[in-house]
């Protein structure tokens, strides 16, 4: 487990995985968490979440992506969310990272700030990574100011290259580097 300030990175069990169900197959969440990606990401059966999770939660090898529940520090911790990293070179230090929120009770509150800060952290001091990057379709403005509040820097935009609710908006593409970061 990976414990930052109001949250906790835990090993991915199967019933954090079931759970993925419910919010996936919410509409808001899911445009926000896939943009473009929606039709495949949105709509899935129980079966489909658990087959997934047999063949890429289980047999995942940590030194290429790592994936992690996100869970509150409360008394009774709850589990609110998840958070990848994916895309890993360990010649140039770097990866992806991706995020989601489920838990529509705990959007706007920090959860997922601090849960970016703690996988950024992990990544940086136990890794030895030395660069972060992510992207995100345009539209989701709120993402977009909570990677920045967490020091992203906006590196580029890929104009039109998102297409959701009919219409064309760009992929800004997010980093950070080990030096820039502050925890």
């Amino acid at each position: 487990m990976i414990t930052g300030r109001k949250v906790q990175l835990r090993p991915v069990s199967i019933e954090d995985f079931k759970r993925t169900f419910e919010w996936r197959n919410d509409e808001e969440f899911a445009k926000m968490s896939a943009g473009t990606d929606l039709f495949r990401y949105s709509h899935v059966t129980l079966d489909q979440i658990e087959s997934t999770y047999e063949k890429e939660i289980r047999t995942l090898d940590r030194r290429e992506k790592g994936e992690f529940s996100i869970y509150t520090q409360e008394e009774n911790p709850k589990h609110i969310g998840f958070i990848v990293y994916r895309e890993m070179n360990i010649v140039a230090r770097r990866c992806t990272i991706g995020m989601g929120i489920g838990d529509k009770e705990y959007w706007s509150k920090g959860f997922g700030s601090d849960a970016l800060k703690t996988l950024i952290h992990y990544l940086f001091q136990t890794m030895n990574l030395n660069r972060v990057q992510l992207d995100t379709w345009s539209g989701n403005e709120r993402a977009i100011r909570s990677y920045e509040k967490c020091g992203f820097v906006v590196e580029g935009r890929m104009r039109n290259h998102s297409f959701v609710d009919g219409k064309y908006y760009d992929t800004v593409v997010l980093g950070l580097l080990k030096e820039e970061f502050q925890y």
